[in-house]
Parts: C-alpha cells; sequence; structure tokens
C-alpha cells in the first residue's frame, strides 16, 4: 500500500484511532486532492457521515443579469481550480490553520471539531477591508480574484439596498450599518469521491454572515433539506449567481429574512469548483461591533426574537 495512503487509512477496525488519524491527514498538507492523487479507492474513516445526513426533493435565489461579465466569472472559476491543480509544493506555501492570515489553503476548516470530515479543500482570501499585499495572494487566481472582488462588490451594494428598501428602510441603512465593509472569497474544491454515498462534501449548515454570494461551475452539488432529504438546487443558468441569507442578517432584521440551511453533496465527477464571495465583519479583523435586532423593525408585537435560526 501506497506510505501516504498508510497514514489516513487504519488497518483494521481496532486500530482506530480518530485523533491520530485527524492528524496523520493534516500533516500531509495535501488535502482531500492528496488523497484522490494517491488513489483512494475507500472513503477514509474520517469522513463518513451519518447515512440520515446523506439522504436525498425553501430554495435559495437565483440572481441573472446582475452585471458581471460571464467572462469574467468563467475565469474567476478556472483560476481557482488552477490553484487547487497545482502541485503540493506550490500549495504547501499557502497551507494553514492560522484564522488570523488572510490568504490561506487549508483542508477541512473544523477537521478537529466536526463528527465527520468534509470532502473538501479550501483557499481562503480576505478581500476588504485591509486586504493583503497583492503578491500574498496565489498568482495562479491573484488578478482574477481582485478583478472579481470589485465587480461582485457592485452587486452587493444593489442587493443590500434592494433589501433595506423590502424592510421599508433607506436603501442605504444595511450599507451604512457595515453589511458591505468586509467580504473574503471562500474557493472551493470538492475532488471526486470514490464513495458518495458514505461522506458529503460540506455537511449542512447555514453561513454566519450578512449575506453569500455563490458562483460555482455547472457539476452540482448544492441542496436544501426538505423533510429528511436533500432538494436538489442546480447551477443557474447564463451567468446566474446564488445568493444565501446569513445568519447575521437574520439577526438584525429580527428574523424578517431567513438564514437558509444547505449542503453539498460528494461526487464521483469532479472536481467541483466554486467561489463563494462572504460579506460580515468580525470574520476578517478584530471588532468590538455588537449586532442586534434594529430597533425600526421593533414593536410590542414584534419583539427581539434571539433564537438561532
Amino acid at each position: 500500500m501506497d506510505s501516504y495512503l498508510q497514514k489516513v487509512l487504519p488497518r483494521e477496525e481496532q486500530d482506530y484511532d480518530r485523533a491520530k488519524e485527524l492528524k496523520a491527514f493534516d500533516d500531509t498538507k495535501a488535502g482531500v486532492k492528496g488523497l484522490v492523487d494517491a488513489g483512494v479507492v475507500t472513503v477514509p474513516r474520517i469522513f463518513l457521515m451519518p447515512p440520515e445526513d446523506i439522504l436525498s426533493t425553501k430554495l435559495n435565489d437565483h440572481v441573472n443579469n446582475h452585471g458581471i461579465p460571464q467572462d469574467v466569472m468563467n475565469k474567476v472559476i478556472a483560476g481557482v481550480r488552477r490553484f487547487h491543480e497545482e502541485p503540493k509544493e506550490v500549495k504547501l506555501k499557502f497551507y494553514s490553520r492560522e484564522n488570523e492570515k488572510k490568504v490561506r489553503f487549508v483542508s477541512i476548516y473544523d477537521l478537529y471539531s466536526s463528527k465527520a470530515a468534509n470532502w473538501r479543500d479550501s483557499l481562503f482570501c480576505v478581500m476588504a477591508p485591509n486586504p493583503p499585499p497583492p503578491q500574498e495572494y496565489p498568482s495562479a487566481c491573484r488578478d482574477l480574484l481582485i478583478e472579481y472582488s470589485k465587480h461582485v462588490q457592485g452587486l452587493a451594494q444593489i442587493l443590500f439596498g434592494l433589501l433595506s428598501e423590502a424592510l421599508g428602510l433607506n436603501p442605504s441603512h444595511l450599507i451604512d450599518m457595515g453589511c458591505m465593509e468586509g467580504h473574503a472569497f471562500g474557493c472551493q474544491n470538492y475532488p471526486p469521491c470514490p464513495e458518495p454515498h458514505r461522506t458529503l462534501g460540506q455537511a449542512k449548515h447555514w453561513d454566519p454572515d450578512f449575506l453569500t454570494i455563490l458562483l460555482q461551475d455547472q457539476i452540482g452539488a448544492l441542496q436544501v433539506p426538505h423533510e429528511g432529504h436533500g432538494i436538489d438546487i442546480p447551477p443557474p443558468a447564463d451567468g446566474g449567481l446564488i445568493v444565501n441569507i446569513g445568519d447575521l442578517l437574520q439577526l438584525i432584521t429580527n428574523d424578517k429574512f431567513k438564514s437558509v440551511e444547505h449542503r453539498v453533496l460528494a461526487n464521483r465527477i469532479g472536481p467541483r469548483v466554486s467561489v463563494a464571495c462572504i460579506f460580515s465583519t468580525s470574520h476578517f479583523q478584530e471588532s468590538n461591533r455588537l449586532y442586534g435586532p434594529m430597533k425600526e423593525l421593533l414593536s410590542a408585537k414584534n419583539p427581539p426574537n434571539t433564537r438561532k435560526p
């Protein structure tokens, strides 16, 4: 057996030491793609999800005619794919589990805290505020991410304006609150999985931000839960983007807008590539700002609701 696989595949059931195998996988710094490149034919136990979490019929919103050129979006996906296909030695320079780093490559950010590892590798790039010097971004996608960042900021300004108006507020209200102050790109790579029925690309979750604008290729794998099963959200056609309401926006609007639970399936075909633009604040810089339901939306009949989504 390949020595790389010996590090992450136990010989016998009684040999299974989850903490040891998580560390062995993390120490390779090659990510899930490294497993695939090494010829893995079964999913290592650290990735196994409970069967009830993988069953697979509220939908996210597709946004078309958003003004971002199709050529720009195509090049961003190609650039992110190019980075993830780089040799391990190139990506190793960016590998880190330090959240303070503004540019970092990591396989499964919650590797040591989740019940099962996700079948995914990520490049995380802070774009605002206070972005790093441009040379710190990977050369494979550096200029493309910087250009796309400008376009997606323009789209976010329109979206936050429309959301403010939908609440009966001034169009600049959410922007004035700082909802657009920070954004980062989560550049995801989901390698082909030999046993997609045993794990997930990303387990079910809510986005802990104000707004997420998702660009993806045409492979598809995004789902929202419904009655114990997953409903497929097909990739938008003709340059469409997917917009998710996040937990912070649900909080400040006092549940007027709802954060959407979703997940990503593992897939035999791939890799699947996506770029999530995350609009938040404290994720990207230290902040003492506290958020709660906006007073403009509160009344005796509509008291603050601070429960989790």
